[in-house]
């Protein structure tokens, strides 16, 4: 019976009206389609000269001409190509038959390890953000592996993070870090952007088989469509949700959000929006909100975000920075001075904040890491007197404090790839560091 019912609704599908319209011309980065009746979000197929079916997206309808953003190359589309509707929207296979699977932009196995059938279930990409009011409150830290980030900005269960960097201060490093070390029943890493060369070496050398085992990788690389790169980023956050549904802690890491709102700003500029802020169109920054805030805690289980946002110039004021860092629950700052004299993480600890650490927090922890702050920031701050040797023993007990134990705090703050710290150590560690300081008062 179940089999004449499938036989039946395949007859029925053939026997639809096909959809078909042609290819008006190709402009820059898009298509412009005529008799196609469809919607924004849309797929359609476009036939070009070469046998190839290339797949591209509806992102703008102007009457009867809709504006299209492909998701494969253009190369061999002439005006009037055939084109047929591409049905439904894109499908994102979600499960924990996921795990350990190396993804496309779009969903599609890439690590050579076969189709995915077995346990996996195929959901619509589009997914609304949760209620406000069903969101549970974050209460409760993650460890995450890191000392530094453990106890200087601990991250709460459903937080979302930026760090923020200019290219080439360990950021892929750090992730790896945490991929390994969290204490999240799931990672779903996104590399959007990302250097195909890099993506091997991430995969094998610093994710390594541990990490992997507990993951999902989505990669699209900067080779690849704009909207490929924009599609990846939705596709990750759509698995998380999955998992957070399923009352999963989930890791969503994504490198680098900075890659997405570039994706946006082509696919808005092709689409005939006019460029407003270095740039950008306004839709970019309404895709990155509508990303953001799909990320967090749910009815049940989490979604602790972790975005990296490219600094151009490293300058933290250029507006995705500006933007991600109003949306987002903290940011952490990796400083490239720390990470040229070979200080990893580079994390810069005055500059890095987490908005929830009084809720994830006793106060006995947040006085120690208070401690360190108003020792570090006094440091800095005589840091010219002590260089040119003008600064005297006594002038300062927290300057004092910090020349004494300067071997101790910067072991304290650094920490090897392979060293992943528990959460409960790191703060022991950062209580018995503060008590050496004699009981100087912040």
């Amino acid at each position: 019976m179940i089999t004449a019912t499938r036989s039946w609704n395949r007859a029925l599908l053939a026997a639809r009206p096909e959809r078909s319209g042609t290819v008006k011309a190709v402009r820059g980065l898009g298509v412009e389609v005529l008799g196609i009746d469809g919607a924004v979000g849309d797929r359609i197929r476009i036939d070009a000269t070469d046998g190839r079916v290339v797949d591209a997206e509806i992102v703008a309808v102007d009457g009867a001409a809709a504006r299209c953003m492909p998701l494969g190359r253009l190369d061999g589309i002439t005006a009037r190509a055939r084109v047929r509707h591409g049905g439904a929207p894109l499908q994102v296979p979600t499960g924990r038959a996921l795990l350990g699977r190396v993804l496309d932009g779009l969903g599609r196995p890439i690590d050579g390890k076969g189709p995915l059938d077995r346990g996996v279930a195929p959901v619509s990409l589009d997914h609304d953000a949760p209620s406000v009011m069903d969101r549970q409150r974050i209460d409760r830290q993650l460890g995450l592996g890191v000392r530094v980030l453990d106890t200087m900005t601990p991250v709460g269960s459903g937080q979302r993070l930026g760090l923020f960097a200019g290219s080439g201060v360990g950021k892929s490093s750090l992730m790896s870090m945490i991929a390994r070390g969290s204490t999240a029943d799931v990672n779903v890493i996104a590399l959007v952007g990302e250097r195909g060369r890099e993506v091997r070496e991430f995969l094998e050398d610093d994710l390594g088989p541990e990490g992997l085992a507990r993951s999902v990788v989505v990669v699209a690389t900067s080779d690849q469509p704009a909207m490929a790169r924009l599609r990846s980023a939705f596709v990750a956050t759509r698995i998380a949700e999955a998992f957070r549904d399923d009352g999963l802690d989930v890791v969503l890491m994504m490198d680098s959000l900075t890659r997405v709102a570039m994706a946006q700003r082509e696919i808005g500029l092709s689409a005939g929006e006019p460029p407003a802020t270095r740039g950008y169109p306004p839709s970019t920054f309404s895709v990155l909100a509508r990303l953001l805030e799909r990320a967090g805690t749910g009815p049940v289980g989490s979604i602790t975000g972790l975005y990296t946002v490219l600094v151009d110039g490293d300058d933290h004021n250029e507006p995705i920075a500006d933007a991600a860092r109003g949306i987002l629950d903290g940011h952490v700052v990796l400083d490239r001075a720390l990470a040229i004299r070979g200080h990893f993480p580079a994390i810069d600890v005055l500059g890095s904040v987490s908005r929830v650490v009084s809720k994830i927090t006793t106060p006995e922890q947040r006085q120690d890491a208070v401690m360190l702050r108003s020792v570090l920031a006094a440091r800095r701050s005589a840091n010219d007197l002590i260089e040119i040797g003008a600064y005297r023993q006594g002038a300062n007990p927290m300057v004092d404090a910090a020349l004494a134990h300067e071997g101790a705090i910067s072991r304290f703050l650094t920490q090897r790839m392979d060293d992943l710290a528990a959460s409960d150590d790191s703060w022991q560690q950062l209580a018995a560091l503060t008590t050496d300081f004699g009981g100087l008062t912040p």
